[in-house]
């Protein structure tokens, strides 16, 4: 796909004439663009077409943009200032149009100069620079620019055809040096090597590779633009696929020891006091899973279920079939909160099936123990025995489980807990205490649409509880416009009030701790477009808890929960909140996963536009666990018309999170979503798209795995074999970092 021998060739040297040292570097540093091939796979982000203007009406803020536009007029301003104390300081105003918005260009100083001679009233020219806001006005500072002479046989050879390649630029190298680069390299796309089999590609119409990069760069039609992305996209998803095809199959050659629980064991004796009734789907994502464990090759499965679904539940049941089996499970947490909440409402659901080794404890009970960073020593000491000798037969952990000395008797399966805030190679340490690999269950509550669990889960099979268990009650969720409604805000703090008087709790979350002065990556971090725009910080937990206990909900009992807290203490101010101790937790997102207290019934987002979808899908998920309704109130200052409203208002429109995901992802750059989606890989997706794209997907995974079947070293297939070896470091490719 990427990188293939003839297109090695490092940038800097063989170009030194053409692009230069300055640029070549510019392209390593700035786009991660090292030879040849790095250039020719850097594709046009969108074409400009001659005589068509671009919109202006629609450009996005803080962002680095490409703008093809006229000239409307342009004035010269001279005034006073610090360098220019007598008038003699310069600004060029320069308003350019396309028909659909207007935009202001500013020049100053000696930078005047050039444009004023060369952007006269009807000029043509393609601009880029930073959209940044001045006087509420859009206006580009400083753009480079570079005019479009239709009679230029310079510009007409460079920009050959009637389309103009806009690329991915930076503020160090605009669009159309890039293209200049690109232009040069072209005549080395002839020696790309294919790594699509030709009876595939044949089978499918697609273009063969060296013309589909000549037709991305230089197209002279649409067509000629959609069937070199059809071709490219397909690359993109059949390399990635056969890489996660060949981690599956390599994962079927594990050994592994089958687990089945026993008719009159743990399993059984838990399934007997349960106080309710599985659901449907629980039952059936169970079924799968045992059906897994009972095989002498590795489970690896990814299942995924809506906030409050049960998964705890099915995963607490896989656990008890291996201990029944006599092996050990371990269940990995993504923070010391999480962890120990799994610990409390387990040994609290298994009651005295969680005593073993002790007095009253059941016949068949086991032990459960909590393995945390912040333990004391001789906690910690007590329970790497119990470990070691496998008198413990469940282990709820942080990554603390993953040290080297921690020693398991026998693991047999390993549960991890919220799959994204974990790399694979955490996952993996983990895999390895197993005297054979263990069998493992990927759990997450951030629903991921089809086709980014085949891309980015794709060496997991997948189980879905999509489902919620009977006694979970619905929520409601409003947008509270704080700037054009304040007595929404108002309001909202009643609302808090009616529910503690009725007996019930609330959380409110903010994005921030409030003591970032002791955190200097914070302090230092660039303001956003919209913090610019606010011109305020957003909202922090330990200022708006003084706010509400000495305002609106003077009385109550306010409390406090983020993550820089000692374990300890969150851990006690939890306990207090989860007996009822406390009326209100005003909590960063810590509480965004696997806290369950059913009596808290309200929950209030503050800056809620500052939090993305899923995981305001995920902290809603807090309220609305018992027999009360809940209701999510979000928080904003953004005005209506915002983007940001709208995704506000989608996450009030829905409770379903797969709906959620998928507005999330057309909502966001693909890169966001996927995060590291190829580990060690010189390039991410770039003419795919997970979502539009999803038959491609599906369709590239079925020829992955039929190829990867019948030829798993790829030994007939150079191409992609070398394909292979330019998306994933060699040695990494068991690797591929999930987002």
């Amino acid at each position: 796909m990427d990188l293939v021998p003839a297109l090695e060739e490092p940038l800097k040297q063989p170009l030194k004439s053409v692009l230069g040292p300055a640029t070549a570097k510019v392209m390593a540093e700035h786009l991660g663009l090292h030879s040849v091939g790095d250039l020719l796979h850097h594709y046009p982000r969108r074409y400009e077409e001659r005589g068509q203007l671009t919109h202006l009406a629609d450009l996005p803020m803080d962002e680095h943009v490409t703008v093809v536009a006229q000239v409307a007029d342009a004035r010269l301003h001279t005034f006073a200032s610090a360098k220019a104390p007598r008038g003699k300081g310069q600004r060029l105003e320069v308003t350019i149009t396309d028909g659909s918005g207007r935009l202001q260009l500013v020049f100053f100083g000696h930078g005047v100069h050039k444009p004023h001679k060369e952007l006269l009233p009807g000029t043509r020219a393609m601009f880029a620079g930073k959209v940044s806001v001045f006087n509420r006005r859009l206006q580009l500072a400083h753009p480079a620019y570079e005019l479009l002479h239709g009679d230029s046989e310079e510009t007409v050879e460079t920009w050959a055809g009637a389309l103009i390649p806009i690329y991915p630029a930076t503020a160090k190298l605009e669009s159309w040096k890039i293209g200049k680069a690109v232009q040069t390299v072209l005549p080395s796309a002839q020696e790309a090597l294919d790594p699509l089999p030709e009876a595939l590609r044949e089978g499918r119409g697609l273009l063969p590779l060296p013309e589909a990069l000549l037709k991305i760069h230089r197209p002279h039609t649409k067509a000629d633009i959609a069937g070199a992305r059809d071709r490219l996209k397909w690359d993109e998803a059949f390399v990635l696929q056969v890489a996660l095809a060949r981690r599956r199959h390599a994962d079927t050659q594990l050994p592994a020891v089958p687990r089945t629980p026993r008719p009159d064991g743990i399993l059984a004796a838990f399934d007997d006091r349960l106080p309710f009734t599985l659901t449907e789907g629980q039952r059936k994502v169970s079924k799968e899973i045992f059906d897994d464990l009972a095989t002498d090759h590795p489970m690896h499965r990814l299942l995924q279920g809506e906030v409050g679904s049960g998964k705890t539940m099915v995963a607490l049941r896989a656990m008890l079939a291996v201990v029944d089996a006599g092996g050990q499970a371990a269940m990995l947490a993504p923070t010391e909160v999480l962890a120990q909440q799994h610990h409390r409402s387990i040994t609290e659901m298994m009651g005295e099936l969680a005593e073993g080794g002790m007095l009253g404890g059941a016949e068949h009970a086991t032990k459960v123990v909590l393995l945390t960073g912040s333990m004391g020593a001789a906690a910690r000491r007590r329970a790497l025995l119990d470990l070691a000798t496998g008198e413990a037969g469940l282990v709820i952990g942080t990554h603390a489980l993953i040290e080297d000395r921690i020693q398991f008797h026998d693991l047999g399966l390993v549960v991890v807990d919220e799959q994204h805030r974990f790399g694979v190679e955490q996952r993996d340490a983990l895999r390895g205490k197993g005297k054979q690999p263990p069998h493992l269950l990927v759990m997450t509550a951030t629903p991921i649409p089809r086709t980014v669990a085949m891309t980015v889960f794709g060496d997991l099979e997948t189980s879905v509880l999509d489902q919620l268990p009977a006694g979970r009650s619905p929520i409601a969720s409003h947008v509270v416009p704080a700037a054009d409604k304040p007595h929404f805000l108002a309001r909202a703090w009643e609302r808090v009030r009616e529910e503690v008087t009725g007996g019930h709790q609330a959380y409110v979350v903010c994005p921030r701790i409030g003591d970032e002065e002791d955190d200097p990556k914070k302090a230092g971090r660039k303001k956003s477009a919209e913090d610019e725009a606010e011109k305020r910080p957003p909202l922090a937990v330990l200022d708006v808890a003084g706010q509400l206990s000495g305002g609106p909900l003077q009385g109550l009992r306010v409390e406090v929960l983020h993550g820089r807290m000692h374990p300890d203490d969150k851990d006690a101010v939890m306990r207090r909140f989860a007996a009822g101790e406390t009326d209100v937790l005003v909590a960063t997102t810590v509480i965004e996963v696997g806290v369950n207290v059913p009596n808290a019934t309200a929950m209030v987002i503050m800056d809620a536009d500052r939090f993305g979808v899923s995981q305001l899908h995920q902290l809603r998920g807090r309220v609305g666990r018992g027999a009360a309704p809940g209701l999510c109130l979000l928080v904003t200052e953004m005005p209506e018309a915002s983007a940001a409203r709208q995704r506000l208002n989608a996450v009030a429109s829905t409770l379903d999170g797969f709906e959620l995901s998928r507005i999330d992802l057309e909502q966001r750059r693909e890169g966001d979503v996927l995060g590291q989606a190829q580990s060690g890989a010189r390039s991410s997706l770039r003419v795919l798209a997970v979502i539009e794209d999803e038959e491609v997907i599906a369709e590239a995974r079925e020829e992955a795995a039929s190829l990867v079947a019948a030829d798993p070293d790829l030994e007939h297939l150079p191409g992609l074999r070398t394909a292979l070896t330019a998306l994933l470091d060699e040695e990494r490719e068991q690797y591929l970092e999930k987002g």
